[in-house]
Order: structure tokens, then sequence, then C-alpha cells
């Protein structure tokens, strides 16, 4: 115990004191963080005068722009907009009845009313309906369609006036790094530009019913919706029916696909007038890769020659045995109208071209001369 007269000892002061203090401390500072924002922070940066920049003249459209600009004014009211219906089950109520079957695009080819698409836009369908560029829709009929193109034409009963035929080009002499424009309708969106440049040519594609080759490659994209529109060169003609993409996600992946309008043009005409396509017969069986000791032949080997068709009757020759082991090689089919002949699949598509009643010219190997052969091709004959 301290004495009287021992020194005191400071006590320290109360606790609730010291919290008070560094409380009032914390408040204060608070308050002029607060001060601060409100007449240092925010208020500098406000403009009561703030106005619209000025808009700086553009200037006149590049040329490329303005011909991009004029080719789709001309080209899209030839462009319809098909939307599919089928009949089947309301997902909800179960009943019966008629629901969307899928939609994609197409071209009006005539002031008849004939619209050309692809077969695979309306097969799963029972009814189409096509909508203008006016955004008038009409109910479309089926006039014909041919497997092996997967081309479709159906027709609608509106008037004249608002008909506009599409431009028809060519593509048997398109090139590789050519302009193209697609124009369609992708993910139902009504009128839509796509541009880009022709990546291929002569490509083969599958469809439902098999394949089609000659086919044209582009980057243009081409989603679904744009299957049936067209791809047109940078004079607004048409030169293919989009169809395809290859994609591993279901969107555009940069490769498009189209039948090329030479196929389309002649094979729209044939379902016009009869429903289906005429298609004309050479009347030859022939090999591909074929070699003799090793040595790989050039082009089309004739193994055979049917009777009475337009092949006999042109003179061309078929393989022959003249004794046991021993035979003479059949002609070699090297070009057709100037077009060279290495696969079965390249003569045919060229026949697919043309007409029964046309005239072609075969480049053919017999022996060791080359002879220039004429053939008048005729319709094939049923079960051919």
């Amino acid at each position: 115990m301290s004495s009287p007269d021992s020194p005191s000892r400071p006590y320290p002061p109360p606790a609730g004191t010291r919290v008070s203090g560094w409380l009032v401390m914390m408040l204060v500072g608070l308050s002029l963080a607060l001060l601060y924002r409100q007449f240092f922070w925010y208020t500098p940066l406000h403009n009561p005068f703030a106005r619209a920049r000025a808009v700086t003249p553009r200037g006149d459209l590049a040329e490329d722009e303005k011909s991009t600009i004029e080719l789709f004014r001309e080209a899209s009211p030839s462009v319809v907009h098909i939307n599919t219906l089928a009949v089947g089950a309301n997902p909800i109520t179960h009943q019966a009845g008629v629901v969307p079957a899928g939609t994609g695009s197409g071209i009006i080819w005539d002031t008849d009313g004939h619209i050309v698409s692809n077969l695979h836009v309306i097969e799963d369908a029972q009814f189409a309906l096509v909508t203008l560029y006016d955004n008038t829709s009409w109910e479309a009929k089926l006039v014909g369609y041919d497997k092996i193109s997967d081309i479709v034409v159906l027709k609608i009963d509106a008037p004249v006036q608002v008909l506009k035929p599409i431009a028809v080009g060519e593509s048997s002499n398109l090139l590789v790094g050519q302009k193209v424009f697609a124009i369609g309708n992708p993910f139902e969106i009504d009128q839509t530009l796509t541009t880009g440049v022709i990546g291929g040519l002569n490509r083969k594609i599958a469809t439902r019913h098999g394949s089609v080759s000659g086919v044209i490659q582009t980057d243009a994209a081409i989603n679904p919706g744009n299957s049936g529109g067209p791809l047109l060169d940078s004079a607004g003609r048409l030169i293919g029916i989009n169809a395809a993409i290859r994609t591993e996600s279901g969107g555009s992946n940069g490769i498009g696909f189209a039948i090329p309008v030479d196929l389309v043009n002649v094979v729209v005409p044939d379902l016009i007038k009869d429903g289906e396509v005429s298609r004309p017969w050479l009347g030859v069986v022939v090999d591909e890769n074929v070699s003799v000791a090793g040595i790989p032949l050039e082009g089309l080997l004739v193994h055979g020659v049917m009777r009475h068709s337009p092949a006999e009757r042109a003179g061309i020759q078929a393989t022959r045995d003249i004794r046991p082991g021993s035979r003479i090689l059949g002609d070699l089919l090297l070009q057709l109208d100037g077009k060279p002949l290495q696969r079965i699949s390249d003569l045919l598509d060229l026949l697919a071209r043309k007409l029964p009643g046309e005239t072609v010219t075969l480049l053919v190997r017999r022996g060791s001369t080359l002879v220039d052969i004429t053939v008048t091709l005729e319709e094939r004959p049923d079960g051919m």
C-alpha cells in the first residue's frame, strides 16, 4: 500500500472515452470525403452548356458501295421468303393441326408466278406460303421438283405488277476470286445481304437424294434460311441457288455452296413444262481410273455401248474381246464440248446441263489417234 508521500500514478482514461474519440475522428473524415466528392469530384465534370457534336460531312459514297447498294435495290424485289407448314400434333394440346415446318428463300423466275427454290426447303411440308418484298403472302402450289439437282418450282397467283423476275446469268465462265452477293432470309430475317467471293468451283455436295457436282463455293455468309435464295455476280445476275453450308456449329463458317445457274436453267423449264426433268441419254457404260500394265489411262474407258443409243449411232466403240485372254480397248472419252472427263461424275454433270436433241462433241482417243465425234443426244428411255 502506497504511503501518502508516494507520487501519484496516472490512470488510463475510461475505455468508453477512447472509443468515442475514434468515432468522432471517423465521422469527421467521412464528412470531409463527402464534401470533397460533392464540391471537388463531380461538380467540375458537369457542364450545363453541353451540346451534341457537329456532324462531320461524309462526302460521297465509294463507288463499290454505290454499286452494292444499287445491286441490292435492283435484285431484292426478286427474292422471296418461304414458310412451310405441315400437319402435326400441337406440342401442348396434342391435337392434330397445321404446325410450322421450316423456312427458306426463293427467287421469282417469271411473271407467271413461278418461284424457284431448293427441294429440301419444302420437302417435309404439305403447305407453303411465299412472302414477297412488299410483305404480301401467297399460298404456293407445287409445280415440280428434281431430286438430283435439289431444285423445286412453286407457283403463286400474285398480280404481275408485284412479280419481278430475277436477271439470269451464267456459271460456265466463273472465276475463283470473283465478287458474289447472297440475298435471303437467314434465321427468318427478311431481305438480308451478304457479300464475299467465289472460293472454289466444281465442288460436290451431298443432298438427301444423292449428290450435286459442279457446285460453286463461296465465303459469302449462308446461314439456315438462305437455302433457295440467289447467289449473284457483280452485275446482279443469278449465277447460283444457295443450297448448303459446311459447318460444325450450325452457322456459317465461311464455306457455302450454290447450285450453278447453268444447271438450274436446264432443269426449271422442264419442271414448268412437265413437272419432271427430261434428261438426255448418251448410252455408254464407262470405267474411270483404268490402267494397262500399270500405266494409268487418261479419260473414261468405254466398256459398253447400248443398242440403238446415240453413242451407237455416232460410232463410239466399246472394249471387245477378240480371243480368250486378248481384247481391244474401247474408246477413251477425253472431253465433252471441250470440258475434261476424268471421272464418271464429270460426264453425268455435263450431260445434266444438256437437253435431248442437243448436239455435243466428244474428243476420243482411239488407239493412238485423237478423234472428234459428234453425238446428237436423245431423251433417256424409261427404265434407263
